[in-house]
């Protein structure tokens, strides 16, 4: 983890609603920069090395590259509102994402988006971490005592910026909401263009933040389950405590399970 983050020796929340702050960093040290915070939104089914490792490229790319100082980061698990063939229960993902994380200095779970009995958009859940963060927590504080909000920031795969680009798979108001107000960090992936994919996007484009993957990594969720059904090893794939529950819950085993898009959640279905 980038040593500009401190993370906070607090115990994880009591009850599994309420919002999760135990490894977010209030207090800025570089009082000079822009306080932010990654939000990982996907069903994460289930949650892969690569999926950590993308909050670990944000923070050196943040880090060396612009004048923001990480202060938290969150994976927000779907709900079974969401929920297509194949995909496991919301129970079962945040639980796996929970063990994921356990080692992190500052990455966390939120169970709000996927405890919720309806479809929440992306969008609206940015609008939820900043309520939480800025307007219940009250932001940030520099070394002089005084506060300012934290930036929240969409952290997601260049396949998400490519579904964007394409017409009618996300609502307009959703993508401006997303990309005017809050922005995006994109980690490059494998087989996505994504500078055609951001040239139908130039009027975000300084709110778009690119992250070049020096170490090509194409796993997938998708691969993963893949892989289970046809009982082939995951392990160093996903992370161990992640591959012991899915063994001890004996998930992914169903077959013909099609392909599962948790992409364009900002599309006028919710």
């Amino acid at each position: 983890m980038a040593s500009d983050i401190s993370a906070q020796a607090a115990a994880p929340p009591s009850s599994e609603n309420a919002f999760p702050s135990h490894r977010l960093t209030l207090r800025q040290r570089y009082p000079e920069k822009t306080p932010l915070v990654l939000v990982a939104c996907g069903s994460f089914s289930p949650i892969t090395y690569l999926h950590l490792r993308m909050f670990e490229m944000a923070s050196d790319y943040a880090r060396f590259n612009t004048e923001f100082e990480i202060m938290g980061g969150y994976l927000s698990p779907v709900g079974d509102a969401y929920k297509k063939a194949g995909l496991a229960a919301a129970t079962h993902r945040l639980r796996m994402c929970e063990l994921a994380v356990e080692s992190s200095e500052f990455i966390m779970v939120d169970h709000w988006e996927a405890k919720n009995s309806s479809y929440i958009p992306t969008a609206l859940v940015l609008d939820h971490f900043n309520h939480e963060i800025n307007e219940v927590l009250g932001g940030a504080e520099k070394p002089d005592g005084t506060r300012v909000p934290i930036r929240i920031v969409l952290l997601a795969g260049a396949d998400l910026v490519q579904t964007m680009s394409t017409p009618g798979v996300w609502s307009i108001d959703d993508l401006d909401h997303i990309l005017k107000v809050y922005g995006a960090f994109i980690v490059e992936r494998q087989g996505t263009d994504i500078d055609d994919a951001l040239s139908s996007l130039e009027a975000y484009r300084n709110n778009i933040y690119v992250i070049k993957q020096i170490i090509q990594n194409d796993v997938s969720s998708t691969k993963i389950r893949l892989f289970l059904r046809r009982e082939l090893s995951i392990r160093y794939l996903v992370p161990s405590a992640v591959v012991e529950y899915i063994e001890a819950n004996d998930l992914y085993k169903a077959e013909g399970v099609p392909q599962i898009e948790d992409k364009g959640k900002g599309k006028a279905v919710g």
